[in-house]
């Protein structure tokens, strides 16, 4: 059965070296804007394979002022489990601890190839297409606790 967790400091190494293989290897990310400082704060989500391996995993940056929109990121999946549920789970995950922490609103910078994925969870997209990291983004939100996709428009 797949499930997810909260990663730990000791999960961190596991967790580099699947971003690293994902954004690095394959899809071409330069290394050095891969990591960053937001790391430290973020809440860190995983899945493990049958053989204890991480094989998915995203971060939660929470809102530092108070508010109620909290970002999603660096969602990857290993190429070999693509479509077996491990994404969808640490998002589900994710979205579990922002609930937790008073987040009403999740914003993502979504791959538009990882588009659908993010639809199918509730997401809606705002806004035009853009590039980021030499990869075509669109930005997406979902508000929580909602099941069907409503999109989030921006502030005025």
């Amino acid at each position: 059965m797949v499930s997810a967790r909260v990663a730990t400091a000791a999960d961190w190494p596991e967790v580099v070296d699947l971003r690293t293989r994902v954004f690095v290897h394959e899809q071409g990310v330069p290394p050095e804007i891969e990591q960053d400082e937001r790391d430290a704060a973020a809440v860190h989500a995983l899945a493990r394979d049958d053989d204890g391996r991480v094989v998915a995993t995203g971060r939660l940056l929470l809102p530092g002022d108070g508010g109620t929109t909290a970002s999603l990121g660096r969602m990857a999946t290993d190429a070999r489990v693509r479509g077996r549920g491990f994404g969808a789970k640490v998002l589900a995950e994710l979205h579990r601890q922002a609930r937790l922490r008073g987040v009403e609103v999740v914003e993502l910078h979504a791959q538009v190839t990882a588009r659908r994925f993010y639809e199918r969870a509730g997401y809606a997209a705002v806004g035009e297409e853009y590039e980021e990291a030499g990869i075509r983004h669109v930005t997406m939100r979902r508000r929580l606790g909602c099941e069907q996709t409503r999109p989030v428009r921006p502030s005025a």
